[in-house]
């Protein structure tokens, strides 16, 4: 009899449970989720780059060989160290809810757990998400725009624009963070030297449109640090709102 191939990755078996573990041999002293939340703690105090097999084993004072008894690989010891820091998605879109409140909601939950875990973002994109938890959230994104009456790949597209401004979002905001970590520095005060650099070198006569944003404190920094976030994500709502009702349907905005 030939065994049929699962088309499931081997890497995603493991985060979807398909894959059993060895239950024969020795008691473990380690289990992947223990693996995991190293890995995870590693990430979010030197970054992704410093996240390795040895340096696992050796945070467990363990092997690295004794590791892959739990995680087949690097691929599969990250796709489970993203399904464990997503976590489970906000409550979908309640009743009478606005499809506006909803996606806010999502958005901003979304934003939350990537300044929660910014090695997420140094992690480069191989596939789109296919874990549970990362498909649970798109449900969730998804639900908001359930009464808008648009077609599903209309529903599926703008959350994409949105998840990707919450993206771009959060990889600024990391790379920031992991610069002035590196230099010593807090990310307020990298933030405040480049607004004194800009002062300093903009001038006038050279770039009167850049001085007068300077002058006008555009390069400061807000007192409110989701300020930027919150108005370029309620102008991409106000850019759906108008297609929603530019296509004729009759959702609530």
């Amino acid at each position: 009899m030939t065994e049929i191939s699962s088309p499931v990755p081997s890497a995603l078996q493991a985060a979807w449970g398909l894959r059993e573990r060895p239950t024969k041999g020795p008691k473990p002293t380690l289990t992947a989720d223990r693996i995991v939340t190293v890995a995870i703690d590693i990430a979010r105090a030197e970054g992704y780059p410093a996240v390795s097999m040895p340096r696992i084993a050796n945070e467990l004072s363990s092997s690295a060989m004794a590791l892959y008894r739990y995680v087949a690989n690097k691929d599969e010891l990250v796709l489970l160290m993203m399904e464990a820091a997503v976590g489970e998605p906000p409550e979908p879109k309640a009743p009478g809810e606005t499809w506006r409140a909803a996606i806010e909601r999502w958005a901003y939950a979304t934003a939350a757990m990537f300044r929660e875990h910014p090695w997420f973002m140094q992690v480069p994109v191989a596939a789109p998400p296919a874990t549970p938890r990362q498909l649970a959230w798109m449900e969730t994104g998804l639900s908001a725009l359930t009464d808008t009456g648009l077609a599903e790949t209309e529903k599926l597209s703008l959350l994409m624009l949105i998840n990707g401004y919450i993206r771009y979002d959060a990889l600024i905001r990391g790379q920031m963070i992991e610069a002035a970590r590196a230099s010593g520095q807090s990310f307020e005060t990298v933030i405040a030297d480049f607004s004194a650099v800009l002062r300093h070198l903009v001038q006038a006569d050279r770039f009167p449109l850049l001085r007068q944003a300077i002058d006008a404190g555009a390069m400061d920094q807000p007192d409110d640090p989701n300020a930027d976030f919150a108005f370029g994500l309620a102008r991409i709502l106000d850019g759906i709102a108008v297609f929603i009702e530019t296509r004729g349907h009759a959702a609530t905005p």
